[in-house]
């Protein structure tokens, strides 16, 4: 019983990025941020699927709580182009007594930990690299809704999946062992620039060798396999960063990232429930060659 009010609210949820007549008791407000979003360029969600799977069930007495897993994919329509968004929701579901309560996005699962480790001490003093951009985007199209056992997984992992592409595009490390120092993993170890999204932030706009970016003034001028980073409150700290993975019909930047994990999503995040009239942008080309 508890399954099928799961699909049917699923599916109720669905339909809402691609209708806005039907009438609905519980109106989802991520739905209505992304139709908005598209509106305001030329685009429409012209099909969605939704696929769950339930993670984890307990039962306190008649309360009963639900952790599932839904990967969401948008057909996208602007201009002639057709493009698939995707992207994977974490939810908790509340019953009491076997009815539906409550539903709500919530973080993905805690408690990773390291499964693997990596030496690159042959690679971290470079100072002559071609950065690879397919490689780049290779690796985010494959590990956007997964994560590769070769590296720790991180409660938020936006900025180490970004770290994690651009080394697979053939970026060079430098630093260690100075945690504050360069861009650099070695074994379990590694500089708050791969991990932290304001520090990478910082390390791009001021390295000068190694891994080297050059801030640009617009998305559009962004290439595959460069970095956007994003400072949603505006208050000069940064919080999130995406990898550049495609374009849309007007020459905008989609992305791919991690934390909350999508794909070919439009860059600018407002469809997003982080999303503030506040929000500051950085954008960065990776520099190919030293």
């Amino acid at each position: 019983m508890m399954r099928k009010q799961l699909q049917d609210y699923l599916e109720i949820r669905v339909q809402q990025y691609v209708s806005e007549t039907r009438e609905v008791m519980n109106p989802c407000e991520k739905a209505k941020l992304k139709r908005e979003a598209c509106l305001k360029r030329n685009a429409e969600i012209v099909k969605v699927k939704g696929k769950g799977e339930i993670l984890s069930s307990s039962k306190k007495e008649e309360f009963s709580t639900v952790h599932y897993r839904v990967h969401l994919q948008y057909l996208t329509k602007q201009k002639d182009l057709l493009y698939l968004e995707e992207e994977i929701e974490y939810r908790e579901a509340k019953f009491y007594k076997g009815v539906l309560v409550e539903d709500a996005e919530v973080p993905s699962p805690k408690g990773m930990e390291t499964v693997g480790q990596l030496d690159f001490s042959n690679e971290s003093e470079r100072s002559s690299y071609q950065y690879n951009r397919l490689k780049a985007v290779q690796y985010a199209e494959r590990w956007w809704n997964d994560y590769n056992p070769a590296y720790k997984k991180f409660e938020n992992d936006c900025t180490s999946f970004i770290s994690q592409c651009l080394l697979t595009g053939g970026a060079p490390m430098r630093g260690y062992p100075g945690r504050g120092n360069g861009w650099w993993i070695r074994g379990g170890n590694y500089s708050y620039s791969w991990a932290v999204a304001n520090s990478l932030r910082q390390y791009l706009a001021t390295s000068k060798s190694g891994l080297r970016a050059r801030e640009v003034a617009s998305p559009d001028q962004l290439l595959l396999g460069d970095v956007i980073c994003y400072d949603f409150q505006g208050d000069g700290r940064f919080d999130h960063n995406t990898l550049v993975t495609g374009k849309d019909a007007n020459g905008m930047p989609l992305v791919n990232a991690h934390t909350y994990n999508s794909r070919q999503r439009y860059w600018n995040y407002e469809d997003s429930t982080a999303y503030t009239p506040n929000i500051k942008y950085k954008f960065y080309t990776i520099v190919g060659s030293v």
